[in-house]
């Protein structure tokens, strides 16, 4: 009998959803089907291709009303907010709408004796590795581009999400896509690294953990096969001492705390200027104790629980940590909290570089206040990690942000917001954050291979 993967809901720690792993000729065969389909599917008329992703996006909406009570079954995330599909469509209307210019081809010059150009050509299989935690978002940002550029797509989604692929794949399927074109599997590690090694895609799009980016990469070490990964953050928001100071805190807490913390671009560290710093973590503190930990199902709730119980743990590891080492922690244990995914959101000042809840990624609902008196201190603070996703400087100075920006290591500087994926802009990120880009023009150039036209012509 082959492995079973399982969702456990972290509402009650019941198996939500169940689904057989496929055998090794299952798996290859699917890519081999996947591969055979992709020429004809390139083929199609672009204007074609972008009608069907559109109708798949749409026919994904259509279920929205379900859509949002599995995710707060399989991932905690309260029904209040209403799912993904404000998100997920936003982001596959815009790759639809500048699919045209991003893979037109680029003229370089014609004259009596030549012709020269660059095309845009389609890898060919596109692997794309959904997480969990915004599970349609995330997997759009590849799907959309991907196929509206010619390329077959398989998808693996997390198993902590196990529908939200199937769901996917079917809803693009009854709208018109291909079965080969776009397709959902369920798969292991050890089969996953083996389809990759084995150059049964030509492209890998994986965003997750930094220990699950390396295994993408050491799989397709020797094959050629381009690996794009988003990974680990901890992304630092800093207030300077001209900064609309409610704004910051509306807006940097919400980052924090949103979906129970479990954001890859939410803010897990925050610096706020000494003129500035005592009223920022009275209000911020007023912001979270006003939250409603509970039920996801139940509509007062605002902070649902964690998605697993193991990562609940981690977040509390790092607080107790930190409390132990000498931090301060302002939130009280509320009455929901059960010692298990169900976690007390916490604010912790006194805070050093010192404790790995200001080091490692914590993906969950606290965030540490440390007060800074430059911008120089501040940068080399937010400087100060393994992780480069996004920053979020809060001024009104846009000089002084981009200055500042300038010299953070990261992969997106905001300016007055925060924890927000604009698609006519890059998401990518540096140092262990991983590498490449997913959305805007670049990313469909890096769904899409450069191919060289230099054509002479025959004067007589």
């Amino acid at each position: 009998m082959g492995q079973v993967l399982k969702c456990i809901s972290p509402i009650d720690g019941s198996v939500y959803a169940a689904r057989n792993v496929l055998s090794r000729d299952e798996a290859f065969e699917i890519a081999s089907n996947a591969r055979a389909a992709q020429p004809a599917w390139a083929a199609r008329p672009l204007s074609e291709r972008i009608d069907l992703v559109m109708a798949g996006v749409a026919a994904v909406g259509a279920m929205n009303e379900e859509v949002v009570l599995e995710l707060a079954h399989m991932m905690g995330r309260p029904v209040r907010y209403g799912g993904e599909f404000a998100g997920f469509n936003e982001r596959a209307s815009y790759m639809a709408e500048i699919a045209d210019s991003s893979l037109a081809d680029i003229e370089v010059g014609e004259d009596e004796s030549f012709r020269r150009y660059i095309k845009r050509i389609p890898h060919g299989v596109v692997f794309v590795v959904a997480p969990w935690n915004y599970p349609y978002m995330t997997a759009i940002n590849t799907v959309a581009p991907a196929l509206i550029a010619g390329n077959t797509v398989i998808l693996k989604h997390a198993t902590q999400t196990l529908l939200v692929g199937e769901r996917m794949a079917n809803a693009f399927q009854a709208a018109g896509v291909p079965e080969d074109v776009f397709q959902n599997v369920f798969l292991n590690h050890d089969l996953t690294n083996e389809l990759i090694s084995g150059n049964a895609f030509d492209f890998v799009n994986f965003t997750g953990s930094v220990g699950g980016g390396k295994s993408m990469e050491l799989a397709a070490a020797g094959t050629f096969t381009g690996v794009g990964t988003e990974l680990g953050g901890k992304d630092p928001g800093y207030v300077m001492d001209d900064a609309d100071l409610d704004a910051a805190v509306e807006t940097l807490i919400d980052g924090a705390m949103f979906n129970s913390g479990q954001c890859c671009c939410g803010i897990e560290r925050i610096y706020v200027h000494e003129s500035l710093y005592d009223d920022f973590v009275a209000k911020a503190i007023e912001v979270v104790k006003g939250y409603k930990l509970g039920n996801p199902l139940d509509a007062e709730t605002t902070i649902g629980p964690m998605a697993n119980i193991r990562f609940a743990d981690e977040v509390r590891a790092q607080i107790s940590e930190a409390v132990a080492a000498g931090a301060v922690a302002h939130i009280d244990r509320m009455p929901e909290d059960d010692g298990g995914a169900f976690v007390t959101p916490q604010i912790l000042t006194d805070v050093s570089h010192d404790m790995r809840v200001m080091r490692d990624e914590s993906f969950g609902p606290v965030v540490g206040i440390m007060k800074v008196s430059s911008d120089e201190q501040a940068i080399a603070l937010m400087n100060d990690s393994e992780f480069g996703l996004t920053a979020s400087l809060w001024t009104q100075d846009l000089d002084r942000a981009e200055r500042v920006g300038n010299e953070i290591e990261t992969g997106t500087v905001f300016m007055n917001r925060a924890d927000y994926l604009d698609p006519g802009l890059c998401w990518t990120g540096c140092k262990n954050t991983g590498r490449g880009g997913g959305l805007s023009v670049i990313g469909y150039h890096n769904l899409t291979r450069p191919k060289s036209f230099h054509l002479k012509k025959v004067t007589g």
